[in-house]
């Protein structure tokens, strides 16, 4: 049910959620890290942006029947809860690993703290893209990304749909760097919290507005196109937190003029990809769980994109 509010509260709403999202949850969670709160003080923050984000999509919504359940919420909620999981634990064993890193003298550790999270951002946001961007490219990796592009819907839980191993694959190549300079264990906290934040508003079904902030932020109005299910159209847009590496590698997409539904999304080449927990766990293992062949580009499609380009591992 879409609830009725005021025009000025909405457009506070529209802009006003993104920004406590992203710097109030966020600054919160860098002001607990900073003072050396223990990391479960951080937990209250994460559940909050998970209500806040499911609050938002009720009161403004981008498609009204996203917010309905599509047989899909109790898997969602189980892949959240392992891929969440798998998230903490890593931030958990960094003092382990820290030990073994090769230059811990490289971390600027004298910097002001909020300085040190951005630059772990960036370099995780560069590993991660990369990552995500040769997942559609390279086969294999393809066959475990494929659980997280078969969603037909776009909401917060979205962001943790993925299968766990190709969800540690990105995790490492985001972290393994700054790992090997020295990342602090406080400041891997709040980069902890920075992820989870990204991935419920980029795949937030909130109908939220950032500005000009969208071509330079991997938010939801850029990250629907990655969603398209269509060969080359959906191979775009591929940050995390930001879209700098997008613009390098040549693969940003934006048209304003654009609007998704649920026909959009999903794997053109696998229209009928496995749904329950289990077996979207098992199916890149399988004989069938690669994507031969890619799907044709839609005539007369305008969203902006490339044109269409099939990579090997196809959508």
């Amino acid at each position: 049910m879409c609830l009725s509010i005021r025009p000025l509260a909405l457009s506070a709403l529209r802009f006003g959620y993104p920004i406590v999202m992203l710097i109030g949850i966020n600054g919160a969670g860098i002001a607990l890290a900073a003072a050396d709160a223990p990391k479960l003080a951080l937990l209250p923050l994460l559940v909050g942006a998970v209500l806040l984000s499911f609050a938002v999509e009720r009161l403004i919504p981008y498609h009204q029947l996203w917010n309905a359940p599509q047989d899909d919420s109790r898997r969602d909620r189980v892949h959240a809860v392992v891929n969440e999981t798998l998230i903490l634990v890593s931030v958990a064993v960094i003092p382990l690993l820290a030990n073994v890193a090769p230059a811990p003298g490289l971390w600027p550790h004298t910097w002001p703290f909020m300085l040190q999270v951005l630059i772990a951002v960036l370099i995780a946001d560069f590993g991660i893209t990369t990552v995500h961007l040769a997942s559609h490219k390279v086969g294999l990796l393809w066959r475990f990304h494929a659980v997280h592009h078969s969603v037909k819907r776009f909401y917060g839980l979205n962001g943790l749909m993925k299968h766990p191993l190709h969800q540690t694959i990105e995790m490492t190549a985001g972290v393994a760097p700054l790992i090997l300079i020295g990342l602090p264990n406080d400041v891997a906290s709040a980069l902890a919290l920075a992820v989870a934040v990204q991935l419920l508003l980029q795949h937030s079904n909130a109908d939220y507005r950032v500005g000009p902030l969208k071509h330079l932020l991997a938010l939801n109005e850029g990250h629907r196109f990655h969603h398209l299910k269509w060969a080359g159209i959906g191979d775009v847009n591929f940050g995390l937190f930001t879209l700098l590496w997008d613009h390098l590698y040549g693969t940003y997409s934006y048209d304003p003029t654009r609007r998704f539904t649920s026909d959009d999304l999903g794997i053109a080449a696998k229209p009928h990809y496995p749904t329950a927990y289990v077996v979207q766990l098992t199916y890149p293992f399988t004989g069938n769980g690669s994507c031969s062949g890619a799907s044709a580009t839609p005539a007369g499609r305008t969203d902006g994109s490339p044109a269409s380009d099939p990579l090997v591992a196809g959508l």
